[in-house]
Parts: structure tokens; sequence; C-alpha cells
């Protein structure tokens, strides 16, 4: 009889854990104390194992369903361990002979009588579901190699998404996109940090990573560094003395998109963490010095979070403060808010799919009618009235920068039209997000980086793609003097 390894172990402890707290898989794998007695490797495979049978949950409920004779009756602590079985055996390159024997020893730990079950199961999916994956997988790539539309069926199997979001996502992005991101959306994401340039500059930034383990690979803006070693990074100190701030290659270049100018005023809304709020500050800084920068959000508890975060560098030219951002444009606003603005930056709530790698219960939680465009409590209509209250808070001549991280033209393009053709938005003009002067300072390098992903319409629009980017959606408007 095998022993489960540590690692799958570890993983089904995890998945257990999220179920019956109703918690985020990737939050639970930092906290959990069993991954910092792995090895590198053997964490990889846990990381892998949880965050891929999250992301391909309903998928896998699915397939296992399609097995059992009585699938309501499965235990959820045994559905844990074979959704954990399930996907290493669909979707990971281990074994089918390595990948049965652990799974079967996996639900043996939570249920020895249920050993026989999964050994019945874990074979039809080798039979039959584990070869449909690999189909799948080598016409998706085929249509990436040869720049061909791809089947709805094979992105949602490829991606363990369901079919509804496939189609979106088909709709949305043209074909060789569509299946870069299907085969890159089970695979680890890139890990990017930004110096602080409040607090370090580039290179001292470099050294501490360095110093830390992390093997930081310098990129091409100035401050920003790949990780090939980013496990370690939790214990460098590092984030948590705001030296280095994690965030997407995508969203560094969005941010640069919405640089201001030194000294200038720039509104914030949806500050979050305040991680834009840091890269906005790093990309006035390198024009010549901050802006002077009064953020919003609507959560108090992040606006207390930002205001931490911002202390480590920052504190004389950011402002944070709770506020509704569909009021803006409304009576009552306090006296920070109730004026012009040379930029407005606003990062609007959205569905995420350009970072469902990093957020594995999007696909199977999100509920489709939230992308509609007529449903009044939906988020284009949300998107819609943040970009409009926040629009009149811009100056003559101001910037108004509106981003997302999805991929969905419903919550991009689409929001971005719709204002433009709106009272509110008539005064405004559409400007190349690559002419940006954030991004027109940088060195050429980067501007080309972001240039690959601006659109003919001029706006910004990166998709995941292994070893890439998350998906960043942002449009740049000019209001006219």
């Amino acid at each position: 009889m095998a022993e489960v390894s540590p690692s799958r172990a570890v993983a089904l402890a995890v998945v257990s854990r999220a179920r019956r707290r109703d918690a985020y898989a990737r939050e639970l794998l930092r906290a959990a104390p069993e991954m910092a007695r792995l090895s590198l490797k053997a964490r990889g495979l846990a990381s892998r194992l949880v965050l891929g049978s999250t992301a391909c949950r309903g998928l896998l409920d699915a397939v296992l369903d399609s097995h059992l004779r009585r699938p309501r009756d499965l235990e959820p602590r045994v559905r844990d361990a074979l959704r954990v079985a399930c996907f290493e055996v669909m979707y990971l390159e281990t074994s089918p002979e390595v990948s049965v024997s652990q799974g079967v020893e996996l639900v043996r730990t939570v249920a020895r009588r249920a050993s026989g079950l999964a050994n019945a199961v874990l074979r039809k999916v080798v039979s039959c579901d584990r070869p449909r994956v690999r189909s799948a997988r080598e016409r998706v790539t085929a249509a990436l190699a040869g720049g061909v539309p791809v089947s709805v069926a094979d992105v949602s199997l490829v991606a363990g998404m369901p079919s509804w979001l496939a189609a979106r996502l088909c709709a949305s992005l043209p074909g060789p996109q569509a299946a870069a991101m299907a085969l890159a959306q089970l695979e680890p994401a890139p890990a990017w940090v930004a110096a602080n340039a409040g607090v370090c500059d580039a290179a001292q930034a470099y050294t501490r990573l360095r110093e830390s383990g992390t093997a930081p690979v310098p990129v091409a803006l100035p401050g920003s560094f790949l990780l090939e070693k980013p496990a370690a990074l939790a214990r460098s100190g590092l984030v948590g003395s705001v030296d280095v701030v994690v965030s997407d290659l995508g969203s560094q270049m969005v941010s640069r998109i919405g640089a201001p100018a030194p000294g200038t005023a720039l509104l914030e809304v949806g500050q979050g963490r305040a991680t834009k709020t840091i890269l906005l500050e790093n990309a006035a800084a390198a024009l010549g010095g901050p802006a002077k920068v009064v953020a919003v959000d609507l959560s108090e508890s992040k606006v207390e979070l930002a205001r931490e975060r911002v202390s480590h560098g920052w504190e004389a030219s950011v402002t944070s403060m709770a506020w509704d951002a569909r009021l803006l444009d409304g009576p009552g606003l306090p006296g920070e808010l109730d004026r012009s603005f040379d930029t407005v930056f606003c990062d609007v709530p959205c569905s995420g799919t350009g970072t469902m790698r990093r957020h594995p219960e999007i696909p199977w939680t999100l509920d489709p009618s939230v992308l509609d465009a007529d449903n009044p409590d939906g988020l284009p209509a949300l998107q819609g009235r943040i970009l409009e209250a926040a629009s009149r808070r811009v100056a003559p001549g101001g910037t108004l920068v509106y981003a997302t991280c999805s991929v969905l033209d419903e919550e991009g393009p689409a929001v971005v039209d719709r204002f433009l053709d709106s009272p509110a938005g008539r005064g405004f003009r559409r400007e190349d997000c690559g002419r940006a002067p954030g991004v027109a300072a940088a060195p050429v390098p980067f501007q080309g980086m972001v240039r690959r992903w601006v659109l003919p319409s001029g706006d910004f629009a990166s998709v995941p793609a292994t070893d890439g980017p998350d998906g960043h959606f942002a449009a740049r408007l000019v209001r006219r003097g």
C-alpha cells in the first residue's frame, strides 16, 4: 500500500479548509502552517493542486458525477479528495499509475471504505477524460500556432471553466489570444514586484530581493522585477515593510498609462490596498517628482490599510478617504473631492476575468447575469456610473483613465463607448495609451511592451498567456479644454 505524499495531503487539507470556511484558496495557502514544512518542489505541487482543483471545480464535479451511481451521496470530504486527484489525472503530467494510486490513498485518509470507489472512478477518468483534455489541448495549441479560431468547447475543457464563460472569452478575444489564455489558465502565474520608490531605489530593491533568495530578474521597466523563486518573498519581510509591492506587470503598465505629472493633482477611484497608489507615485517620481493624490475607496477597512501602506514613503503626498465613487458628481462632497483634478484614475470593480489564474474561485462563482449591460445591478452599469461620476472631477485638458482587470468587451470597450456617446462623455476624446507621458518617458523596450497590447482604438488590453502578464484593460480619455 502506497503512502500519500506530503504535498497531496497538504493540498487536500487546504481545499477542505477552504470549503468549510467558504474562504479563498490562495489566502489559505499563504497562511497554511503545513506549507512551511514542505520543500520548495513539494510546495509547488501542493499549490498547483489547490489552485487547479479550485479553478476547475464545476468541471471536475461534472466529470466525477458522470462516473458515480449516486453523486449526491458522496461525502464532502471524499469529494474534496476526488477533486484534487481528478485534477491531477486530467491536467498534470503525472503518470496515470502514480496519480491514481496517490488519489486512492488520498481518499483513504478521509474515508477508508471509499478507497475502492476512488480506484474505480479515477481509472474511468484516466480512460475517458484524460484523453479528452489532451486532445483539446493539442487543438488549442495548434490554433495558437496557426492563428486560427478556437472552439468554445476546447477553451472550456482546457481551461476548466464553464462553457458560458469560455463563450464570452471567445467573443471578446481574437482566436489566438483566446487560445493563449486557455493554455495559461491552469499554469502558475509569473510573480512580479515593483520597488517602492518612496522607500528605496531600483538598485536597493534588487539587492534586498536577491539577498532574500527570490532570484529577481530586472525587466524593461526600472524598479520592476520578475521573481524566479517567489516563494521566498513571504519570508523576506519586504512586502510588510512596503519596500516592494507585489503587482502584475500588466498592472504596472496601466499605472504608467495613468501616470500624473509631478506636482499635479490626481484623484484615484478604487484605491483598494494602495498598490496602484504607490505605482502611480512611482510613475510620477520617474517623471520628476510626486503628485498630489486623493484616493477614495468604499471600504473603510481598505482605506485604513491603504493609509498604513502609503505611510511608507508617500504620507506627505497621498490622502486616503472612504467615499462612494458613484456620488462624486453629487452634492455634499468633502472639500478634498469638491474640486477638479488634472488626472482621474478609475480602477473600477470588475469580474476579474483577467486574473483568474491568481483567483481560482472566479470561474465557478461568477454569475453571467452580472455582465449583462441591461442589468441595472450588473457590473457594466456600475462601471458606467462610476466613470460618469468621476468624469465630473476632471479639469479641462485633464485626463480620465478607466481601468479594469477584465478581458471581456462588456467591461472594457463597451463601457467606454457608451460613456463617450453620453452627454457626460461628449466632452472627452480617446487618446492612444501607448503615447501617454508615463509610457513615452520610459525606456524604449518598455514602450514596446506596452504597444504590443494597444488596440487600434488606442485602448490598452493585455491578455493572459504563459509567462505573460494578466489581463488588464485601460482607456485614456482627455477632456477638451
